[in-house]
């Protein structure tokens, strides 16, 4: 999404001090049509360099990122307010302020939201930030390693022999 941004919440002694979430400047992203959001890094503005929190903001009708799951990283969202769609594997659930999720690292269930209201939603979404995470994206075939910055096509899998001379 975006670059890990300089802690503005640390003083000059190098000690993290409070700050108010509304000192965190907003960031947005989108593609395409349906894809976008508005997100404040609270975790990265306090100086937060293992775990990733952030606010977000879904407009009506975006969809905050192509559905995925983690091989190594785990997340939660809480929803703050309004309602959204919550696609995990093959169902949908639909979740209103003061819903809770957990997607466990490993967990085989893609996720992805949905704002399906005429509202913006607004939740929190908490994660770690595993530099050698690989992610799945089921609907494309596409997979994501972390560590080298790559994505390959899951359809391209190859034995483990496969091309060597023997």
């Amino acid at each position: 999404m975006s670059e890990t941004k300089k802690a503005v919440a640390i003083n000059a002694d190098g000690i993290t001090e409070p700050f108010r979430i509304d000192d965190v400047p907003w960031e947005e992203y989108s593609h395409g049509e349906r894809f976008g959001s508005r997100f404040r890094q609270v975790g990265t503005h306090g100086g937060c360099q293992r775990v990733g929190v952030s606010i977000e903001e879904l407009s009506p009708g975006k969809r905050a990122c192509p559905n995925h799951y983690h091989h190594l990283e785990e997340e939660q969202m809480m929803l703050l307010e309004g309602s959204l769609t919550l696609r995990l594997g093959d169902k949908t659930h639909v979740m209103t302020a003061g819903s809770y999720v957990v997607f466990p690292a490993g967990q085989k269930a893609g996720h992805s939201l949905y704002n399906h209201t005429g509202t913006v939603c607004r939740y929190l979404l908490i994660g770690e930030r595993n530099p050698h995470d690989v992610v799945v994206y089921p609907d494309s075939n596409r997979v994501s390693v972390r560590l080298t910055g790559e994505g390959y096509d899951k359809a391209a899998t190859m034995e483990y022999w496969e091309g060597e001379q023997v």
